[in-house]
């Protein structure tokens, strides 16, 4: 009779298991697992890095952290081209120009670095890039940044119908990195009159635009667009 009573709780447990694992799956970029996929897949045409905001006078963490994995994938040979994504959003630096500086340092080719100065939530970073990305020819095509980032970014490419692959940053690979990265000229990346996205948006719109609801306006109109070239054919 143990026996039998144990069943029902032994096959939650297996679907438990299996649907924790099929989440695990389809949200969370495992960075190591990705990494692995990569060194498959490499060279990629070009990897997208998504901006961060820059601090004038100095090289924030993340910009650095963001910058130097790009440098580590380049240098490695896992890409042949970046594009850095990102408008001016929170201060009144474009985010993708500080960045392009930036690499420029660390020694990656100015030919071989492109800035997409549209997006101003990560789900456009990852959407207009790719359309930049695809407009340039490229086709295989990785979103670069930080674990939970491109945990967040993964059921987008589903939703944006991109295939894009994840290559998370593995601290270990650049922690010994000898790059420093030294602040910029200011002036060059620098957006006159500028009103932060705070000041722009209110706080559902910008979950909205978290959330990808611009991206899904502008898919949208494509497809309008591309239904009547269609007709007048």
């Amino acid at each position: 009779m143990a026996y039998k009573s144990n069943i029902p709780i032994c096959i939650f447990a297996i679907l438990l298991f299996s649907s924790c694992n099929a989440y695990y799956n389809a949200f969370y970029a495992d960075p190591q697992k990705c990494f692995d996929v990569a060194k498959q897949k490499k060279p990629y045409d070009v990897i997208i890095v998504p901006g961060f905001p820059y601090d004038s006078g100095r090289v924030n963490m993340v910009l650095s952290e963001r910058v130097k994995w790009a440098n580590y994938l380049y240098k490695n040979g896992y890409t042949k081209n970046i594009i850095f994504s990102g408008g001016a959003v929170h201060s009144p630096y474009v985010e993708s120009k500080v960045m392009k500086l930036l690499a420029i340092q660390t020694g990656i080719d100015a030919k071989h670095i492109f800035t997409e100065t549209k997006a101003e939530h990560t789900t456009e970073n990852l959407y207009y890039s790719s359309m930049m990305a695809d407009s340039l020819g490229f086709k295989n095509i990785a979103f670069a940044s930080e674990a939970a980032q491109c945990s967040f970014m993964k059921p987008f490419t589903r939703k944006f119908k991109l295939t894009v692959d994840f290559i998370p940053v593995i601290l270990d690979s650049i922690v010994r990195l000898p790059t420093r990265l030294a602040p910029i000229a200011d002036s060059l990346v620098l957006v006159n009159n500028f009103v932060s996205l705070k000041n722009r948006e209110s706080k559902l719109k910008s979950l909205r635009g978290t959330r990808g609801h611009k991206v899904k306006i502008e898919m949208r109109r494509a497809k309008k667009l591309k239904r009547r070239s269609k007709q007048r054919l």
